[in-house]
């Protein structure tokens, strides 16, 4: 019999099996404190009768994460992590100290299927999804790790959380429960490629999340030589789907827009953008881009990506140059991953 992953479970969930186990109600909201606390074995659980933690092991079990490499940016004390999970799989976690406090970039898969050009993430396609037991994982170690509370939580690692929808949202009800991490929704962010599906079904949830678009282009002809999704899915029929997706939240959506020297950095490209996204609440987040090895991808200089932004700024459109954190420890997403493979 397959056991069960419990610290994915709600606490609903928890007091339907308990009540099978023919336990009281109380002893399910146990269990679902310590699991929100990130324990990562039943014998932590000492209010819980030793028979009863005896059968939770036979049944279920904890999917923790191990620290594989742990690397600290000596020029700003970001940590990337590579973790490793319980069927040898990797995935990529960064953890960031703002001056509002400390944020955890999480991933939501194994590797990622959307296959942007510019992205290490997605080089050997998908693995396979992640469970919200290893989303938590991740935000519980990189605190327990560094002994301090995690106050905001980026779903833009490894992986399309869209992609993994269902997973996604549970990670987020959990993430968000008092008895444990008891994160604001507001302080939470969900990165997509622009599964417009997925936008249009996480409208319909009317979470008090932040949106974040990888844009990346201003047109179909440019985005979809860098973006395979953009196939299926163009600029307008995005757009469209983030113009409902505001009506019904009212909240700002923010566009992540990595500038490739020579490729989407010029000013048609910045006059386009403006045009685009005019009438929306957003906020453009300009990234100069990561050099990735299985490309020749390279970001503009510095003069000209101030030069897009002041464009974008004439032309009505907020947008700030993203802070560069962890460059000497390779803090982009999925190239610790594919070293460490390399290594094997």
């Amino acid at each position: 019999m397959e056991k069960l992953d419990i610290a994915s479970m709600t606490l609903p969930e928890l007091e339907t099996l308990f009540a099978g186990l023919g336990q009281p109600k109380f002893r399910a909201k146990q269990t679902y404190k310590w699991l929100r606390c990130g324990v990562t074995d039943f014998d932590q659980m000492t209010d819980l009768p030793l028979t009863l933690r005896d059968t939770l092991r036979e049944r279920a079990l904890i999917r923790g994460v191990r620290i594989v490499r742990r690397l600290v940016s000596k020029i700003d004390g970001t940590v990337k992590y590579l973790y490793a999970l319980h069927d040898g799989e990797t995935v990529e976690s960064v953890l960031m100290h703002y001056e509002h406090g400390y944020t955890v970039c999480i991933s939501t898969q194994v590797g990622c299927r959307m296959g942007c050009s510019f992205c290490a993430s997605g080089i050997d396609g998908l693995k396979r999804n992640l469970t919200a037991s290893e989303m938590l994982a991740q935000v519980f170690t990189a605190g327990q790790d560094n002994d301090i509370r995690v106050s905001n939580v980026v779903l833009m690692g490894m992986g399309e959380p869209l992609d993994n929808f269902e997973n996604s949202l549970r990670f987020l009800q959990l993430v968000t429960a008092e008895e444990g991490l008891h994160i604001g929704m507001r302080h939470i962010s969900l990165s997509t490629s622009g599964v417009v599906t997925g936008i249009q079904r996480l409208k319909e949830y009317n979470l008090p999340i932040t949106l974040s678009v990888s844009l990346h282009a201003p047109n179909d002809t440019i985005r979809s030589s860098i973006m395979p999704v953009n196939r299926k899915w163009g600029v307008e029929p995005l757009l469209s789907a983030c113009k409902e997706y505001q009506s019904v939240t009212t909240r700002r959506i923010s566009f992540e827009y990595a500038l490739i020297d020579g490729v989407n950095d010029s000013d048609d490209c910045a006059f386009e953008l403006a045009h685009r996204l005019k009438g929306l609440l957003c906020h453009v987040n300009l990234i100069p881009a990561n050099p990735v090895n299985e490309n020749s991808f390279q970001k503009p200089d510095h003069k000209k990506i101030l030069h897009f932004q002041a464009l974008l700024a004439a032309n009505g459109i907020n947008a700030t140059i993203r802070r560069t954190l962890g460059a000497d420890i390779n803090a982009s997403c999925g190239q610790l991953r594919r070293h460490a493979e390399r290594l094997v």
